[in-house]
């Protein structure tokens, strides 16, 4: 949880590496001389040279100047980022605290739209049409989210039809899912889906998960109804 707050602190804008760029893994450190700074409302931008080669990273610490050897921890990775701050798309973006500030550090204001672009509300498509999964567990989208409360934690089957993917957000990718049921207006005709498992827009896939209810990933926002996904095909 630490380190998502972390992440998301520093959310509202984002930076790039290059693709060839071996960037670190979850949790780990990177080290680096600072060769650019960008200075946001919510975060500190850099561009470092490392052993590796040049990359950018995200902290909080507006004292880092160019020139300065910095050491970033419990650094995360994200890819296909969309910087509504920096009105940029990244394929990768590193995040970290930076090393000496302390876990309690000051969080600057988040703003979730950043990370969620789209995870929260996907497009409008029209004449979505799927048929229900069969079997005891199985139940239609609009099924899920108006039964949230009888299902929670309980293991359902959905097939729909994804409308919006962003993949490799928090280490899940994030997934919507429509098959025709429910009122958009009610907002009972789309459930989103955390899986490990890639797919793509337009895919049909079949989808064994957990119904989750009211998940709170921290800074005010909030999902009435998820699926963890513990399976995930496409059919």
């Amino acid at each position: 949880m630490k380190l998502f707050l972390i992440v998301i602190a520093l959310l509202l804008t984002s930076v790039g590496c290059s693709r060839e760029q071996a960037a670190p893994q979850q949790g780990g450190s990177l080290t680096g001389k600072v060769l650019e700074v960008q200075h946001t409302k919510s975060a500190t931008y850099l561009r470092l040279q490392t052993p590796k080669g040049e990359i950018w990273a995200a902290t909080q610490g507006p004292d880092v100047k160019k020139g300065m050897d910095v050491t970033l921890e419990e650094t995360m990775i994200m890819t296909d980022f969309q910087s509504t701050a920096l009105n940029r798309k990244f394929e990768k973006i590193v995040f970290g605290r930076l090393q000496g500030t302390g876990t309690n550090a000051p969080h600057a204001r988040t703003d979730l739209a950043a990370v969620h672009a789209g995870i929260g509300k996907a497009p409008e498509v029209a004449d979505v049409k799927v048929a229900k999964a069969s079997g005891p567990i199985a139940r239609t989208v609009a099924e899920i989210v108006n039964g949230k409360a009888t299902l929670k934690d309980q293991t359902v089957l959905v097939r729909g039809k994804v409308v919006k993917y962003n993949p490799g957000i928090l280490g899940k990718n994030w997934i919507h899912l429509r098959d025709g049921s429910g009122w958009a207006a009610e907002r009972t005709n789309d459930v989103l889906v955390t899986s490990k498992s890639a797919t793509k827009i337009g895919d049909v896939v079949l989808v064994k998960g957990v119904v989750r209810t009211d998940q709170d990933f921290g800074a005010g926002y909030s999902y009435p109804v998820m699926i963890e996904a513990i399976e995930l095909a496409v059919k």
